[in-house]
Order: structure tokens, then sequence, then C-alpha cells
């Protein structure tokens, strides 16, 4: 019995604790019948023993076979197991590469293996097998997967350093069904000819029916060339749709259809010109209507001629723009806006209007032109103005104003302006569009709901969401300008404007216009013939134009300094620990104009505020708009500016000088 049962001779699946278990119970079980057996009767106890053993051979012969059946299914499994792990290595669908430590392949698997069509790779630096590849893992972050383009491929990319292993996986079926569904997404596009009602307003039916043919035409050819759609919706509006890969395209080709069409129909002398407004990246087909009417009249607020491209929420991209803005405002336009301020300011408790940090003539006048409209029509209008932030000829003008009383007292801080607004109160922006250079953002985002937008400069990206009024005329001279060719609508019973209003609001225009040599018109000379009657005094201008002998030494100092890019543009960068007033360096880019062959100026300087300020000049050749705007700043093509925070002159400077030569070679390229 002890042998029977020793552990010596248990089969091995006894060896599990709960299969030992079981026999020991049933064993024991077992003997215990016996025993009581024997104790009931000897014969009775010997039949019982002998079934048992019986009974116990063949459970344990049973057991012992169920035992090996299994052993063999574990064995058999495990091999399967291992087997199939190294198939899956071999033959999986990743491309798995084992590196040296000094960069040799050492293993692939065969899947990579056809990548490399029969080249023999084993034992050779992963730089001569492939130096596309060697860079794409030596530049891949470890342990992190990255999408990588490899020659045709398109890769998912995976490597573990610890263990010299690069795994790669194809995905470029997949991505080229990515890359399709993103080529095919819809933009849609609005075209505007900026001029067509004053160009066709002196033509024949004929003449106008062969420009409207040739614009159609034309159009037609360029949606073809690029597979667009094109459909005319009225003579002057036309509607494009074109799918992502066609807009890249076209953008890749800066929208020459701009320049064809403007340089045919200038030979035929009515010279036409074209705004065009692009959405994209969206799928809501109503929201990209509205973002392309959106970006055409932004194209249209800033003069015409040009491209404006804008997704929702991100940066637009300006093509074009390369002429001066075309005079189209029309006297209707001029009343029609005069009546709606009338309106507007009936509608207002009280009327506060503010123009742009460190005003200038132009704006200071506006804002007198816009309190003398409000007394007009019998209302209350505040000018904003931060006494500590003016220049010498602006402190002039408010020194002559303390002869008259009620002007003055009209003028108040931005702090008090904060007190007496209220809900049914009215901002007007003048001579600027930007809330972040008004002088009192704070007073902007309490009346946010209730501005007004009386500018002359190119309309920029930022611009308040909700205004009342927008009237934006970028081939006006000055907003002096603009404000003067209200007065002729205002009530001729209302106290008129007074001698000292008439002077600060020409020499505005003056000031604007380089002494009448700059974006003037016939309406600018209009204007100024009528505040010449209505009292503007030459002498007064004179003097407020004055400048001290320190600004006369700076700029020449500053002239000095200039240094040529292109032979045609002008830099200057001032020093670094020298401060000089944002007036000084205008003048200084103003003078730089005036030498032989510079056809535009920039002079960089740090101002009071810490902050470096460039001012930039052109005479129309150049637009250096478009160069300020891609520094964070905006205004004319010929007259704009920047300002800078946070970094050195030799920055900036840099900054400008990249640009500007990437613009060359951008022009060479062209030609």
């Amino acid at each position: 019995m002890h042998k029977l049962f020793s552990r010596a001779n248990v089969p091995e699946f006894l060896q599990n604790r709960r299969l030992r278990g079981i026999a020991i119970l049933t064993a024991s079980l077992a003997i215990l019948g016996i025993v009581l057996s024997f104790l009931m009767n000897w014969i009775f106890g010997i039949v019982i023993l002998v079934l048992v053993g019986i009974g116990m051979l063949v459970v344990f012969n049973t057991m012992a076979e169920i035992g090996t059946d299994t052993a063999q299914y574990i064995s058999d499994l495990s091999y399967r197991i291992q087997q199939g792990e190294q198939e899956s290595l071999i033959r999986m669908p990743p491309g798995v590469m084992i590196l040296g430590t000094t960069n040799q392949i050492e293993w692939i698997n065969p899947y990579l293996q056809h990548y490399f069509d029969d080249q023999n790779v084993l034992g050779h630096p992963l730089e001569e097998v492939d130096a596309q590849l060697a860079e794409l893992v030596d530049k891949a972050k470890p342990e992190t997967l990255s999408t990588v383009r490899w020659h045709d491929y398109r890769l998912t990319l995976y490597v573990q350093p610890d263990f010299h292993a690069v795994y790669l996986y194809d995905i470029t079926h997949y991505q080229l069904i990515q890359e399709r569904y993103d080529n095919e997404k819809i933009a849609i596009g609005q075209v505007f000819l900026d001029n067509y009602d004053e160009i066709t307003q002196s033509m024949t039916d004929q003449e106008i029916s062969n420009l409207r043919n040739y614009v159609t035409n034309e159009l037609s050819s360029w949606v073809q060339e690029f597979d667009m759609y094109l459909k005319q919706l009225d003579d002057d509006h036309y509607f494009i749709l074109a799918y992502a890969k066609s807009l890249a395209a076209i953008e890749a080709d800066k929208f020459k259809i701009l320049d064809t069409i403007r340089e045919s129909t200038s030979k035929q002398n009515f010279p036409l010109t074209l705004s065009i407004g692009i959405a994209y990246g969206d799928s809501n087909l109503n929201k990209l209507a509205d973002q392309a009417q959106s970006n055409l009249d932004l194209a249209l607020g800033r003069g015409g001629d040009q491209v404006v491209v804008k997704a929702a929420d991100r940066e637009a991209r300006y093509y074009g723009g390369k002429t001066n803005p075309m005079e189209k405002r029309t006297r209707v336009r001029a009343r029609m806006i005069s009546q709606a301020l009338q309106e507007l300011m009936n509608e207002s408790d009280q009327i506060f209007v503010q123009g742009h940090t460190q005003p200038d003539m132009d704006s200071l006048g506006a804002c007198l032109g816009i309190r003398r409209i409000a007394k007009m029509n019998h209302k209350t209008c505040w000018i904003v103005l931060d006494a500590e932030m003016v220049h010498s000829d602006v402190q002039r003008l408010l020194d002559d104003l303390q002869d008259y009383p009620d002007v003055a007292a009209a003028i108040i801080s931005p702090e008090d302006a904060l007190e007496k607004a209220t809900d049914q109160s009215m901002l007007l922006m003048v001579d600027h569009s930007r809330p972040s250079i008004t002088i009192s953002p704070e007073l902007y985002h309490r009346l946010e709901n209730r501005v007004m937008i009386l500018d002359h400069h190119r309309r920029g990206e930022e611009f308040p969401e909700n205004p009342l009024l927008v009237y934006i005329e970028p081939y006006a001279s000055s907003t002096c300008e603009l404000i003067t060719e209200m007065f002729e609508y205002q009530s001729q019973e209302s106290e008129p404007i007074n001698k000292v209003e008439a002077t600060a609001m020409l020499t505005g225009i003056f000031v604007d216009t380089k002494h009448f040599s700059l974006r003037t018109g016939t309406r600018t000379f209009d204007a100024a013939s009528y505040l010449r009657s209505a009292g503007a005094d030459a002498m007064k201008m004179q003097q407020y134009m004055k400048e001290n002998v320190d600004s006369y030494l700076q700029r020449n100092h500053l002239i000095e300094l200039v240094e040529f890019v292109n032979e045609d543009m002008a830099v200057v960068a001032g020093e670094e620990d020298q401060t000089y007033d944002p007036v000084t360096a205008a003048q200084a880019a103003d003078d730089l104009l005036n030498m032989s062959g510079v056809d535009a100026s920039y002079v960089i300087t740090r101002r009071d505020d810490g902050r470096v300020g460039i001012s930039a000049r052109s005479l129309g050749k150049i637009n250096v708009q478009l160069t300020m705007e891609a520094m964070g700043g905006g205004g004319h093509l010929s007259n704009a500016a920047t300002q800078i925070a946070d970094k050195s002159m030799a920055e900036v400077k840099q900054q400008l000088l990249d640009i500007l030569n990437h613009t060359v070679e951008e022009a060479n390229a062209d030609e």
C-alpha cells in the first residue's frame, strides 16, 4: 500500500496539487471502507479489498492516460505558439529592422526586404543603403509614432533605441485616401469687378458688351485651367466653386488673373480691377458662403484689386493689392452715410469719438469734425484724448483750443469717458479700425456693440465684430476729407464749423497727402476748398507743422544711417539705446523718398514705450502695407507702420530685411 501511493509512483499529473488532493481523498475513503468491512466479516473484507484494488488500478491508469494526453496537448500548443510568434515576426505587415551600435543593419524581416528589392542590406550601414531612410530614423523621436514620407511611400515610423529596433508600417493606401479627401474639400469664392459701374458710365452699349464678354471669357479660361466652376451672378459679380487642390494651385500662381485683366484693360484706357474673396475649411456650405462674402468685403475694404483667402479662425492670406485704390465713392454714398450717422446720433444719449494712440493731425481733426456734426444735431459729443501721449503739433492745436472753451471742455480723458458712458452711448473710431490701437480699449469694450468706424486706411484682419456703421474709403486722402464732405448734408441753420476746427481738419488733409502730393483726388481739393472758405488759417497750419531743432537734427541723423536693399528700398535703423519720436521717424521716411532711385523707405526706431516701431513709405510702386502686415502692422499701399514688442532693434531689422529680400526674390522669379 505504501509503495502504491508513494510520491515516486504517483503519475506526473498527480503532481498538481488539486489532483493530488483528490487522489488522497479517494484512497482515504477506500481504506476506511476496507477497515469497516474486515470489522464486520473477514471474508467480506477480503472481497472488498480485491474490488477496491481493481478499481484503484483502473482509475489511476485512466487518469495517467488523461495526464499524458494533456501534456502532449500543452506541448503541441506551446510549439504552435512559438512557431506563430516566429512566423508573425517574419511575415507580419509592419517592417522590422534591427540595427547595430554603429547603425549597420543586422537583421530585417522579409516584409521589409521587398522595399529594398534584391539589394543585400545585411551588414551595411543604413546611410549607405538608403540615406533618406537613415535621416528619417535619425530625426524620429524615440518611442513615438510619427508619419513620414519615404520615396513614394507614406509610413508610420517607430524607433526603440534600447533594442536598436526600427518599425515601419506602410500606410500609403490610407494616406492617399486622406490626401484625396483633403484635396476634394470645397472652397467657395466671390469675384467682384471693383470699378465696373464707374468705367461703364461713359461707354456705349457695344463697348459695355465687349468689356463684359472679355472679362467673362478671361475668367472662364482661368477657371478651366484650374478645374473650377464659374457662374456669373450679375454684370460685376461672379461665383466660384473649387476644390482645395485647385485653391492651392491658384495660390501658387498668385492669382495672376488680377494682373491679366488690369493690364489688358489699361491698354484700352479703362483699367478694370478685380477683388476676390475665397473661403475654405468648413463642411457647412452656408458658413462657407458667409465667410466668402466676409472675405470679399475685407478685400474691398482694403482698397480692392486683391484677393483674400481665409478660413474661419485662421489668418487671412492676401494676394495682389499692388495698385493704389481708385476713387470710386460718390456723393450719393457720402450723403447716405451722413444721414445714417445723424440717425444713429439721434438714437444715442451721447457720443464719444476717439482716434488712434499718439494721434496725428488727421486723427484729432477728424474728432473735432465729428464733434461739430454732433453739435449740429444737438447731441453731446466727447473727444477722448490722452493728453500725455501727443506730439508737438497736436499740442500746439490743443493750446489754441483753449481760446474756444466749449471745444476744450469737450476733450476728456479715457478715465472720464468710462465714467460717463452708458448703454445708450455711441463710440466713433476715426482714422483707424483696429481696437488694439485705439486710445481707450476699455471704452471700446464698454461700447463694443455701439461702434461706428470712419477711416481711410485699408481694412485689416483685426476689426470690430458688430459695428453699427462702417465708412472705410481707402481711396480718400484722409479721414478729415471724408468728414468734411458730410458737412454739406447737415442743417444749414446749425452753427457752422469754426475757424480752429477748419484749420485742424485742413492741416490733417495737408499732412496726410504730403502737401497734396500723394493720394490726392478732385474730392480732396473740393474738401480743402470748403475748409478754406470756412476760415482755415494757412499761417496757423504752418505753425502746427513746425518742428523743433531736436527733431530736425534727429531726422537728419537717421537719414545718415541709410542702407539700401535692391537699390530701390532704403532701410534705416536707429541706435538700440536711443529713443525717437514716431513723427520724427515718419518724417525721415518721407524725406528718404526724395532721394533719386528710392521707391520705398523703412525707418526703424526705438519708441518711448519700449517697443520698436517701423515707419514705411513708398511712391506707389512698392506695396509697403503688405510688408508691415507681415510684421503685425498695416496702413496704406504707400504709407504703413508697425510696432513690435519684446524684440531688439537688430532682430526687427533682420526680420524686415528677410521679408524684403524674399519679396525681391519673388519679384525676380515672376519676371
